[in-house]
């Protein structure tokens, strides 16, 4: 891959880096600030009814389940970020062909080809 297209897709894999780290800290700011007991808006440590107890619960662990779904993305683009460094970005970690620009356009942070991927979800279901 020419250096003028390796260079898109690093400004591609770190502007999407720079929004997931926002996200995260949005996620961080508005959802794991208050504990359950705040949140309520109570003195007490219960809310006023078991079902808004249950919502909030709810709210946390969905806001907590986004936070880990941005982290583990944050994750395959920085190990992304690394294969454009030592050289290796867009070879299919699997079986070493290269993976196609239309596919790396859609998911930059790809580390197997079509092929292998579709292989991949079809051993682990």
């Amino acid at each position: 891959m020419d250096s003028d297209k390796l260079d898109q897709f690093r400004e591609l894999l770190l502007e999407k880096r720079k929004e997931l780290v926002e996200q995260l800290v949005y996620i961080k700011e508005n959802s794991f600030r208050e504990t359950m007991k705040e949140a309520s808006g109570d003195n007490s440590s219960y809310s006023f009814h078991m079902a808004d107890q249950g919502t909030d619960a709810q709210e946390r662990e969905k806001a907590f389940m986004m936070a880990y779904r941005e982290g583990r993305l944050i994750y395959h683009i920085d190990e992304a970020l690394e294969r454009i460094e030592d050289g290796s970005y867009g070879e299919c970690l699997e079986c070493g062909e290269p993976i196609s620009e239309p596919r790396l356009e859609a998911v930059p942070h790809a580390r197997l080809c079509i092929d292998c991927k579709s292989k991949e979800e079809t051993t682990s279901a």
